[in-house]
Order: structure tokens, then sequence, then C-alpha cells
């Protein structure tokens, strides 16, 4: 069984800066590579960004590349993903993932989602 519990979000100026965290508590969570995905309301839910299982490799949505980043903990089973320079269009629920497909940006293959955390940014 794996549970994966956000924290971090909050409500923050556009231009300022958020650091989401992801606990999970899966023993075998350094076989998974972890996702961060988003949705705001009336919209799909859509990639952020990805990190692989020992972290070496990572991918991100053109929408926030340069301005996020992602990265893992495998010892404290916690990944987190550092968001600078916001903007309104970031505003939404952000959710952390897990995979076994390596960098998928696909979010049916994910097996595991936490109940997210809401970042609002304002102009």
């Amino acid at each position: 069984q794996v549970q994966l519990v956000e924290s971090g979000g909050g409500l923050v100026q556009a231009g300022g800066s958020l650091r989401l965290s992801c606990a999970a508590s899966a023993r075998t969570f350094s076989s998974y590579a972890m996702g961060w995905f988003r949705q705001a309301p009336g919209k799909e839910r859509e990639f952020v960004a990805v990190i692989s299982w020992n972290g070496g490799t990572t991918s991100y949505a053109d929408s926030v590349k340069g301005r996020f980043t992602i990265s893992r903990d495998n010892a404290k089973k916690m990944v987190y993903l550092q968001m600078n320079s916001l903007k309104p269009e970031d505003t939404a629920n952000y959710y952390c993932a897990t995979t076994l497909y390596g960098l998928s940006r696909d979010g049916a293959r994910y097996a595991h989602w936490g109940q997210g955390t809401q970042v609002t940014v304002s102009s």
C-alpha cells in the first residue's frame, strides 16, 4: 500500500516562490519514478514534472521549464517541487504520484496519487 501526502501549498504573489513536498509511505519508494501534476478549476489535469527512481533524470512541461525544479530524497522517501517565478496561471491543485513507467507524462500510467495541495498565485 502506497500513501502520498503533499504539503507546502499556499497563497503567493506573482514572482514569488513555493516549495512543495510529497511524503511517501511505500517500502519500495526508490523503485518508483515520481511525478507532479496539477489541475486548475474547470481544466484537465496536466503534467508538470517527473524524476527518475534515482533522481538522475528529470523532465518538465514546457510551461514550467526553467522555473520549477523537481528533486527527491530516497532515504527520507520525499519528493520536492521548487517553484520559482510563479505566475497566476500556475494556480492549481498540485498532486504527486508514482509510476513504474519511467519518465512518463501520461497520468494514466501513474498508480498512486496524493490528495493534493493548493497553490494560488495572485497577480
